[in-house]
């Protein structure tokens, strides 16, 4: 079975499925630092709906500054909850469909820090590719690339 098509209201809270879902979020979070180690984010494409995502991202939170540390007690909250559920529902099928659109995965809190406990906050995948795809727009994790290039050369 799909952990993508698991409807996650209806299961039942098992431990292997848990360590399941929580390899394939260190999974992707690994993958992602990789590859902006390897391409300057402000020119990596998340998904084939990337500019979509943005505008949408803009007009539905309109205040949000991706230079900012994200406020994770207002993105959990009752409202802010809500908000990105109909935010990341727009995902769930036809032209505009992200496969695991609300699969769990790990965001960084600020665009200048590493991943890392204190650093790192859990997030469904749409929360994920909202905040990087404009921190990338931005700029703002080209200095991942800068430092791994310049480890290189040291090297």
């Amino acid at each position: 079975m799909s952990l993508s098509r698991i409807d996650a209201e209806n299961v039942p809270n098992y431990e292997d499925m848990e360590k399941q879902f929580a390899v394939r979020a260190v999974q992707h979070m690994t993958v992602y630092w990789s590859i902006l180690e390897k391409l300057p984010g402000s020119k990596l494409r998340l998904t084939r709906l990337d500019d979509q995502i943005l505008e949408h991202f803009k007009r539905e939170f309109p205040d949000f500054d991706p230079v900012q540390e994200i406020d994770e007690d207002s993105m959990k909250s009752k409202e802010g909850k809500e908000k990105w559920r109909k935010f990341s529902m727009a995902y769930e099928k036809g032209d505009d469909k992200i496969e695991d659109y609300n699969f769990g995965t790990m965001l960084r809190k600020s665009p200048k820090t590493e991943y890392g406990e204190k650093e790192t906050i859990f997030a469904v995948r749409m929360q994920f590719y909202a905040i990087e795809i404009a921190r990338n727009r931005a700029g703002l994790n080209d200095w991942i690339y800068e430092n791994a290039q310049k480890g290189q050369e040291k090297s």
